[in-house]
């Protein structure tokens, strides 16, 4: 599948996986930012792109960031429909201060087909062998 990326700035980087069979696509900053502990940024990447109309861009945390410095993406749905800059919120959940350079890698995107779905509003649903049972439902392991 090819998708087209148009380059709002022109120290943008065009997302690019870095190795064969990765799922995402390297969303990279185009400016730079500090975020202290607890801190919420927007990030701007320089890009927008044409998602396929069947399909959903999902932005992701990339690993290592969260894991090693405490960064996490907030939200991340690109809906086919959206041509406008490609914007990644974070959070630095860590107590460190964390500094984003210009061009580092600060999320990833997966690019996923959508199946259309339409609402049906009815009186009684399918029963299944969990029900209504919510969060702990499946025991602690």
């Amino acid at each position: 599948m090819r998708i087209k990326i148009k380059k709002l700035h022109p120290d943008a980087k065009i997302p690019v996986k870095m190795h064969s069979g990765d799922a995402g696509l390297d969303l990279c900053s185009i400016a730079s930012h500090v975020l202290r502990p607890g801190e919420i940024a927007t990030v701007a990447t320089g890009i927008a792109m044409a998602t396929p109309r069947d399909c959903v861009g999902l932005i992701w945390d990339r690993s290592g960031l969260a894991i090693k410095n405490g960064l996490k993406v907030l939200g991340g749905v690109i809906d086919s429909n959206y041509r406008g800059e490609i914007i990644v919120g974070l959070i630095n959940l860590s107590k460190k201060t964390y500094r984003i350079e210009a061009g580092d890698r600060i999320a990833q995107m997966l690019i996923q087909k959508v199946e259309n779905v339409s609402p049906q509003v009815v009186s009684e649903l399918t029963s299944s062998n969990r029900g209504d049972k919510g969060f702990g439902s499946s025991g602690r392991k």
